[in-house]
């Protein structure tokens, strides 16, 4: 929300520049004449993504997530976490039971987890490339 309030004015101070009203009585903004209801709707504003994220919540979307969200789930990262991003998308939650070549093992750990999951619509934002198996972060920052 700063940035975004630092912004705007950095381009209303630029555009009062470049018009040529860069007197004092123009640089003497006060934080009292900025529309804070204009400032409330662009904070209202959302990508694909972050309404994608609110609508996850706090479980592993098998159609969206990346590998690395499977690092919680014992006995999942890396193999079994493959497998599900590589037979995705799902209809719905159970259809992860159907990937083909599970162990034993594997078919137990998804069932036992499977209230941890949830499948929503593939998102672009998130299934494009290969990001959903390497995207490049690492941990340890």
């Amino acid at each position: 929300m700063r940035k975004l309030v630092s912004r705007l004015l950095f381009v209303l101070f630029s555009i009062s520049l470049i018009l040529g009203v860069g007197q004092s009585s123009a640089l003497a903004l006060n934080a009292n004449q900025i529309n804070v209801s204009s400032v409330s709707v662009l904070a209202e504003i959302r990508n694909d993504a972050d309404q994608k994220l609110q609508q996850i919540g706090n479980k592993i979307d098998l159609n969206n997530t990346n590998i690395q969200a499977f690092r919680d789930l014992r006995g999942f990262y890396p193999t079994l976490a493959r497998k599900i991003i590589e037979n995705s998308p799902y209809e719905k939650v159970e259809d992860v039971l159907q990937i083909p070549d599970l162990s034993e093992r594997q078919q137990q750990r998804l069932e036992e987890n499977l209230d941890q999951f949830v499948v929503t619509d593939p998102e672009a934002a998130f299934v494009e490339g290969d990001d959903r198996i390497n995207n490049g972060v690492y941990g340890g920052y």
